[in-house]
């Protein structure tokens, strides 16, 4: 099985000043976190390792294109999911298979990596819908107003249509906000997709009433009248 050590800052006793460092083993994670982080890319591996060793940069990683000698890709962006999803279910289990205080400290550290990571790099609509539920579940409402402000920059607004219909409420929110602040003319470009119609709609009405927009209020009129024909031939 594939081993790595992960450094993490552990507190030193009371008066010691700076905390010291302490290597500790995946394998200390239990079976599941093992397996996922042994079936990482070296490449994978390596982008948490680093971000691990750079408290504060975890983000930091490029793109493909970029200059940093560990690329992100979409299979990262797929193993990190798993990764993640795999401690946060081992950190919920601590009830009743405990780690000991130093595990669960790197533990924590870990999944707080991989999401930052995630948070920073991720065009997944369904890691983003992860990370939202995430940091709600534990009402860390900071993560959710920097995901709320990454959507629309870095989603494509098919996707942000997907997130619109998620079951979890809160991304779905996240998502319908994202779209009612949209370009009009971005939104009136989704009508052609029967899929995302009736989410763009939505959207222009909001546009339309909440927020006054003259361009809407014709597009919402024009299709109103369209149903009202429709109607009428049925």
């Amino acid at each position: 099985m594939y081993s790595t050590t992960i450094w993490t800052e552990k507190l030193a006793p009371e008066g010691a000043g700076l905390g010291v460092i302490k290597a500790m083993m995946v394998e200390e994670f239990g079976a599941r976190v093992a397996s996922v982080w042994e079936g990482l890319r070296a490449t994978t591996r390596k982008l948490v390792e680093r971000a691990l060793q750079a408290p504060g940069a975890a983000g930091s990683v490029q793109t493909p294109g970029g200059s940093s000698s560990v690329s992100y890709d979409t299979r990262a962006d797929w193993e990190l999911s798993r990764l993640l999803s795999a401690l946060d279910e081992r950190a919920a289990e601590a009830g009743t298979v405990s780690l000991n205080a130093e595990q669960a400290l790197s533990l924590r550290r870990m999944a707080e990596t991989c999401a930052a990571v995630l948070q920073n790099q991720t065009q997944s609509a369904e890691v983003f819908a992860q990370l939202v539920m995430r940091a709600h579940g534990s009402h860390d409402f900071a993560r959710i107003d920097a995901l709320a402000d990454a959507l629309s920059l870095r989603f494509a607004p098919s996707e942000v249509c997907e997130l619109a219909r998620c079951p979890f409420p809160v991304v779905r929110a996240l998502a319908q906000e994202a779209l009612a602040q949209a370009p009009t003319s971005v939104l009136i470009s989704l009508l052609a997709d029967p899929v995302d119609l009736e989410i763009a709609r939505d959207a222009l009405e909001r546009q339309a009433i909440e927020y006054g927009s003259d361009e809407a209020r014709r597009i919402v009129y024009m299709l109103e009248q369209a149903d009202l024909i429709n109607d009428d031939d049925a």
